[in-house]
């Protein structure tokens, strides 16, 4: 529903507003932790339905949108609600030849499933939906969050560590969320990732170089510095940060804009589905790993980040500014995508021939 000029700052809030909820959510954790009688738990976990009754009740007041109500022919009401949401009543350029055409391109794949498999149509999209995904887990993200809670208590905080350091990088990754909101339009999607992903490998090594001469490769420590636990807390600061401004929102933006009508919903559910798998993966594996590797498991995702930036450098195309029913001609001009986006029967293809013929005559 977003104006395309402002699609990532609307994307984004959405990614603001988790990360709101989630330092909520730490906050109330920690103070209810200091409850007497041991049933802060259970303040904790009943108001967690209070959200939940808000979104249930705020369902059934929710718009519909333009490209949901022409795509069930719905085009009356389509154009109606675009007029009040774009606030001008001139929309017949971006109605006709943007959802309309979508939505005729839509109509003739019968089988998003099957044709989002096909390597001549949808192989650079097929390929974001698991890729991002994939990499926005294997940052090491979780492995940071897990581990900071040891360095913090070193700070002070006592038994309490743990709700501490959720509450101090959940509230780094509110803030820096806000970088992603005000620049994604501004700066664009791939540079973002790009200079995220940099970020990233430079603290990750810098705290697995810190760790790694403090605690070797045994784990054990007499005892440590105060003045060497706030460089190691500001460098998973800086880190979460990274993190926050890119792969964060970025990994559910990018995905959620780039694939055309036809195989919206399908593709969208392959990204979610791989994201949810790599979560599981690495929340499974993550201790096992972490007493076998020590300080090398930092090393380990490392370089994960190191692949998934150079993948974006050379594989991932600029979307900022670009109507999401004109995205397929961003991978038909991309140097490497567009040797899959060349497909003779591509129904979309023949669409678009047909369209640009008409125009001609």
């Amino acid at each position: 529903m977003a104006p395309y000029n402002y699609r990532g700052m609307f994307n984004i809030l959405f990614q603001l507003m988790i990360t709101i909820g989630i330092l909520c959510a730490n906050v109330i954790n920690y103070l209810t932790a200091e409850i007497s009688g041991g049933w802060g738990w259970r303040v904790s976990l009943g108001l967690a339905g209070v959200p939940a009754l808000i979104i249930l009740v705020a369902s059934f007041f929710l718009s519909d949108t333009p490209n949901s109500l022409v795509e069930r022919g719905m085009e009356d009401e389509a154009k109606t609600l675009l007029k009040r949401i774009r606030g001008v009543d001139d929309v017949e350029a971006e109605f006709d030849y943007d959802m309309i055409q979508a939505r005729n391109e839509a109509r003739l794949v019968k089988h998003p499933w099957r044709n989002l498999m096909r390597r001549r149509c949808y192989r650079p999209q097929l390929a974001m939906s698991i890729l991002i995904p994939f990499f926005q887990q294997f940052t090491g993200i979780n492995v940071i969050m897990f581990y900071a809670p040891v360095l913090f208590k070193t700070l002070g905080f006592g038994g309490s560590a743990s709700l501490m350091s959720a509450i101090i990088t959940g509230a780094v990754n509110m803030f820096a969320t806000g970088v992603s909101i005000y620049g994604s339009d501004r700066w664009g999607r791939r540079s973002l990732f790009l200079e995220g992903g940099i970020q990233m490998l430079i603290f990750q090594v810098a705290i697995a170089a810190l760790i790694g001469s403090k605690f070797g490769i045994t784990g054990n420590v007499t005892e440590i510095p105060t003045s060497f636990a706030s460089v190691v807390v500001t460098c998973i600061c800086i880190y979460v940060a990274g993190f926050a401004w890119s792969w964060g929102p970025l990994g559910w933006l990018y995905p959620s804009e780039i694939f055309p009508l036809e195989i919206r919903s399908a593709a969208q559910s392959v990204t979610v589905a791989v994201n949810m798998l790599a979560t599981f993966v690495v929340g499974q594996f993550f201790l096992s790993m972490l007493c076998a590797m020590k300080y090398g498991l930092f090393i380990f995702f490392a370089f994960f980040v190191v692949v998934m930036t150079v993948f974006c450098y050379f594989f991932m195309p600029e979307t900022k500014n670009i109507p999401i029913e004109e995205m397929t001609q961003v991978w038909r001009s991309h140097w490497f995508w567009k040797r899959f986006m060349n497909d003779p029967n591509d129904p979309v293809n023949l669409v678009i021939g047909m369209s640009r013929f008409e125009d001609k005559a």
